[in-house]
């Protein structure tokens, strides 16, 4: 009887040792998961943390940047080439001059505090403004773009009707009774485009139509088709170019001969597919390439009318009111890096004169 007691009363001891061995394995688990859990918060804070400490030496870093940015600007307005702007220039990304005080800058990886910023700078005037554009530029536009010949009389006459001050209706343009009727309504602005994504409020302007074809998309409450919208059934064409690469809101007015792309030279009167890539041929060199050493840029408007094709030597006179050598507008890009930290800075500016860029808006993003 002892015995059996005996044995009985072992088991039942290593029964509950089991049973204490299993609630402590199980509380070293949750003991576990709530430090890991811990511990990842405390790395979330802590990454908080410290951007936002950098949130600061980024914006003066973003805020520094547009200025050396400006100073790059101001520089290429001196020397030999101060009164041409081309590809081939150091604000451009070409190679620039050899002995040009910016030949050591790197746009690219530029020091800053702690940091680094990366520099990209786009002249504004490489592109047709939109708010001198006439219907006949519109409708070459609409050509190059490759919208159909049912919707382009549309588009283009309500892109006029958008920014021009009355509520006059252009032929098969749209005015605010048109737009008042959308789902949600709002009014025809009336006055100058002051941002391209305008472009998208604007009747019959569809997003592919605006970025090109595989180039973007934007909110499908714009994508009205020249009825006001477009069926979800309806099929687009392929369009080779956007609206966006063509036209800008900002700029001297005059589109810069030896920055623009082919597709914005066609948009000017005389200038077909053959003779828009003559001129870039002639101002690339020999090796058919922008932004290197041998490029030839233009340094007068009229020389564009020596090119191989020119047909019209009559039109020379009226190319003084389309085409410059000089870019006045620029679009800045400075991106931020410090401590695995980025952000990125865009700044519209204007050159003024060789020594003042002025900062026209500044946002970051």
């Amino acid at each position: 009887m002892r015995y059996r007691l005996t044995w009985f009363g072992r088991r039942l001891t290593r029964k509950k040792s089991g049973i204490a061995l299993i609630m402590v394995l199980i509380m070293v688990v949750v003991l576990a998961i709530l430090a890991g859990g811990f511990a990842y918060s405390m790395k979330v804070e802590t990454t908080l943390a410290r951007r936002a400490s950098y949130s600061s030496e980024l914006d003066w870093m973003g805020r520094s940047g547009i200025e050396v940015a400006k100073w790059i600007l101001i520089q290429s307005s001196s020397g030999p080439n101060a009164q041409t702007d081309s590809l081939k220039q150091k604000w451009a990304g070409g190679v620039g001059e050899t002995n040009d005080i910016l030949a050591g800058i790197d746009m690219k990886n530029f020091p800053i505090g702690n940091g680094f910023v990366s520099i990209d700078i786009k002249d504004m005037d490489r592109k047709f403004n939109i708010n001198v554009a006439s219907e006949v530029i519109l409708r070459q536009a609409m050509t190059l773009i490759g919208v159909d010949a049912s919707v382009s009389a549309t588009v283009a006459n309500s892109i006029l009707d958008w920014r021009d001050p009355d509520s006059n209706t252009h032929p098969g343009g749209t005015e605010s009774s048109t737009y008042e009727a959308y789902d949600p309504p709002y009014f025809a602005k009336d006055g100058p485009i002051d941002d391209m994504s305008e472009l998208l409020l604007i009747r019959g302007v569809t997003p592919n139509m605006y970025w090109g074809s595989g180039g973007g998309s934007g909110p499908q409450i714009f994508n009205r088709g020249a009825s006001g919208r477009r069926s979800a059934f309806e099929e687009e064409p392929i369009y080779a170019v956007g609206l966006a690469e063509l036209f800008t809101p900002v700029s001297s007015r005059l589109i810069n001969v030896n920055t623009a792309s082919a597709q914005v030279l066609q948009l000017i009167p005389e200038i077909d597919a053959n003779v828009a890539q003559a001129i870039i041929t002639a101002r690339a060199g020999q090796d058919g390439q922008d932004g290197t050493e041998d490029d030839l840029p233009f340094r007068n408007p009229l020389d564009v009318t020596r090119v191989p094709g020119f047909a019209n030597p009559q039109a020379a006179a009226q190319l003084g009111n389309y085409f410059t050598v000089r870019s006045l507008c620029f679009e800045i890009r400075v991106t931020a890096s410090v401590g695995g930290s980025k952000r990125e800075y865009i700044a519209i500016v204007r050159r003024n004169n060789a020594r003042d860029v002025q900062t026209l808006n500044l946002y970051w993003k």
